[in-house]
């Protein structure tokens, strides 16, 4: 069964009854039927966009506590340089005619190192913040979403509420009004039955 429009709702026309005034109340019940389907639907989606709120917000929170872990993890990355020390140690174990160089050799490997170090550790402090930073945008991206469709279904349940109730108060006086008149009617008829009635017994 497809949903209602509030234009649906606001453009619905009932088929007059044949024999007495006022609408078929089966299809009154039907289309009654309809609207509260809608409404139910339309209350699910809410209870599943709030749901996807707040899981978007619990992964911000997560991806802001993790921010500060991330930092850490890239300072553990500093052992790999460390290796190219051994590189000088042949030097150090058969002295040649070079050796006078091998000081200037290792403290070159060991400034080399702590360049890479020094490297590792900006790269790795940039992805981080890059991830949250990012992580965080998708995350305000997504809660503006699901605040933006929230308001949006808040909005309409509340346009067809409206609708409903209008529809219902003049369904409860067309209701008044028939039962008024075919009142009046029914004593319009016992008293010109009774009125037959004396004039006979005249």
């Amino acid at each position: 069964m497809a949903l209602l429009t509030a234009d649906d709702v606001l453009n619905k026309k009932f088929q007059p009854t044949k024999f007495r005034e006022g609408y078929d109340q089966d299809e009154v019940d039907d289309f009654l039927d309809e609207v509260v389907n809608t409404l139910r639907v339309v209350a699910g989606e809410n209870e599943e966009l709030k749901a996807k709120l707040a899981a978007a917000e619990r992964r911000v929170t997560e991806l802001s506590r993790g921010e500060g872990a991330a930092r850490p993890a890239a300072e553990e990355v500093q052992p790999e340089p460390a290796p190219a020390a051994p590189a000088a140690a042949p030097a150090y174990a058969a002295p040649t005619a070079g050796s006078a160089s091998e000081p200037e050799s290792a403290t070159g490997m060991l400034a080399l190192a702590q360049r890479l170090h020094d490297e590792y550790v900006r790269n790795g402090k940039e992805e981080g913040e890059r991830i949250v930073g990012e992580a965080q945008l998708e995350g305000q991206r997504i809660v503006k979403e699901a605040e933006d469709q929230h308001n949006r279904t808040l909005t309409q349940l509340e346009q067809e509420r409206s609708l409903l109730e209008r529809k219902i108060d003049e369904l409860r006086t067309f209701e008044r009004d028939y039962r008024t008149r075919l009142k009046s009617y029914l004593e319009s008829l016992l008293s010109n039955v009774e009125g037959g009635a004396r004039a006979e017994a005249l």
